[in-house]
């Protein structure tokens, strides 16, 4: 049989049949015909294979019942697919069907809908036992379920798991046991969560924003901290730390003054007047990066020409600032602008210790066609080359691997709006990557009084514990670039003198 012919006989056989008939289900959500499908298969001896389970599963687990049901009855549907999705999935498992990953996502939703969590982390656990890597997404129904039902020991227990299988939680599950621990008064576990918030999150939504006030204006907030600390061991765990936090726990006593306020130019929180500080990188961090950079660039880019672009940065480089010619020319643009794109070169240059021009990077088709062919464009694009400040990136390649590994080559400041959040940047995979961006990028404002380039902050946009102990915690809304970033201020009165006093 020709191969065409053997897909054929697949499609057309009971098994291929089913499956068509189950995806169709699937696509309109109707759980009493896949459910009918599923009996009669059994009756009938067919052998069900993991695609199957999996998208009966999946049509028991969804919280809408079938649009399609005679009655319309979401509520029945929904209760029938929670009844019979055990009795299915018992069913894969007697029959030595190899459960995957989707399986067990499928199986938790329908724990959450049960309200059992513990069912819930014991599917995770049963995942290990099927040498299945738990994901962040395995662990949520278990984790936000118990928060929910506020069971601290169970919570705290599933994201112990979390770490001994090297899964690294994100804001909505560090949120949740914040809250949970704010609502349980768990002081200890509020203050190390704040430092994880830090640590992996960095910068909070409006949610979490609300949850940590709600902290500071609590009594119970009111009520921690020591008034006799050691100043020289707060510094020290400074200094170890890189600075903005100590972890040596909650500072001063008293009622919290907490406001929402903005940090100005200069770093100084305009509601405590305490300037922000700036934490350092590890140069072994940024060399870290470069070549993990490159590895990945090499793999997704010709690797020829890649290799092409780092031996001609090698001859001509180092340069102060690389530019995203790109993204640059078309800030506020219908069309692409080379005279803003040189009015940043120019801007650039005249900023730049030595005076050099920074690096365009320009894809091959911008260099090539369009404006290009402008007899005054043409001249400025001869000047960059001539300068050694100019590189095409060839047809068919991502200009941002090359004009990203550039600035991390060089250690140079980087000109782009591109706020490097897809999925290009996710494979960086890094927490370093946003600490990096925050010291290298400048941003292009442009407005009816001209250009503006915003420098990076002389701070750290980053949860920040200062050695008086106040907190000071950004959030996601604002971006100093269109508005003033907004942020949590708390301070004690009384730190300031104690403090004061204590270093005497």
């Amino acid at each position: 049989m020709s191969n065409k012919s053997k897909k054929k006989a697949r499609r057309e056989s009971p098994e291929g049949v089913l499956r068509h008939k189950l995806d169709m289900c699937s696509k309109r959500g109707d759980v009493f015909e896949a459910l009918r499908l599923y009996d009669d298969a059994r009756s009938n001896g067919i052998t069900l294979s993991q695609h199957h389970y999996n998208v009966l599963l999946y049509v028991c687990s969804c919280k809408c019942g079938s649009e399609s049901s005679e009655n319309g009855d979401r509520e029945n549907d929904s209760n029938l697919g929670l009844k019979r999705g055990f009795e299915i999935f018992q069913q894969m498992i007697t029959d030595k069907v190899d459960p995957n990953e989707a399986t067990f996502t499928s199986v938790a939703r329908l724990a959450v809908a049960k309200e059992d969590p513990e069912m819930a982390f014991d599917l995770v656990k049963q995942m290990k036992s099927f040498g299945i890597p738990p994901k962040l997404r395995s662990y949520g129904p278990a984790l936000f379920g118990f928060c929910k039902l506020g069971n601290t020991d169970k919570a705290y227990e599933v994201d112990a798991h979390m770490g001994e299988s090297g899964v690294v939680p994100e804001e909505p599950e560090l949120s949740a046991l914040l809250k949970l621990s704010v609502d349980a008064k768990k002081v200890d576990k509020v203050y190390e969560i704040l430092h994880r918030l830090r640590t992996l999150v960095r910068q909070v939504s409006e949610s979490t924003f609300k949850i940590i006030k709600d902290w500071f204006d609590s009594v119970d907030a009111a009520e921690i901290g020591v008034l006799n600390w050691d100043v020289s061991k707060v510094r020290e765990g400074i200094v170890r730390g890189g600075g903005g936090w100590h972890g040596q726990g909650w500072l001063g006593s008293g009622k919290w003054r907490v406001e929402r306020t903005q940090i100005d130019e200069n770093g100084v929180c305009c509601s405590c007047n305490e300037r922000l500080v700036c934490i350092d990188i590890d140069p072994r961090e940024t060399e870290n990066f470069a070549s993990s950079l490159s590895n990945l660039a090499c793999q997704r880019e010709v690797r020829s020409d890649f290799n092409k672009f780092q031996e001609w940065l090698g001859r001509h480089g180092p340069f102060d600032a690389v530019i995203d010619g790109a993204n640059v020319g078309l800030v506020n643009q219908h069309n692409f602008s080379f005279y803003q794109l040189n009015t940043v070169v120019n801007r650039l240059r005249q900023m730049s210790p030595s005076k050099r021009m920074p690096l365009v990077i320009l894809h091959k088709g911008r260099v090539s066609g369009g404006p290009a062919q402008i007899p005054k464009n043409k001249k400025l694009l001869d000047i960059w080359r001539d300068a050694g400040a100019l590189y095409t990136t060839p047809p068919g390649s991502n200009d941002d691997w090359y004009w990203l590994y550039a600035t991390v080559n060089c250690k140079s400041l980087l000109v782009t709006n591109d706020e490097m959040r897809d999925h290009l940047f996710q494979l960086l995979g890094t927490s370093f990557f946003p600490r990096w961006k925050e010291k290298h990028q400048i941003r292009l404002s442009v407005s009816r009084d001209g250009l503006n380039l915003l420098m990076p902050p002389p701070y750290s946009i980053v949860i920040q514990e200062s050695e008086n102990g106040s907190w000071h915690v950004p959030t996601i809304t604002g971006d100093d670039l269109e508005a003033p970033r907004q942020w949590l201020c708390a301070t004690r009165a009384r730190v300031k003198s104690l403090h004061s006093l204590f270093s005497n």
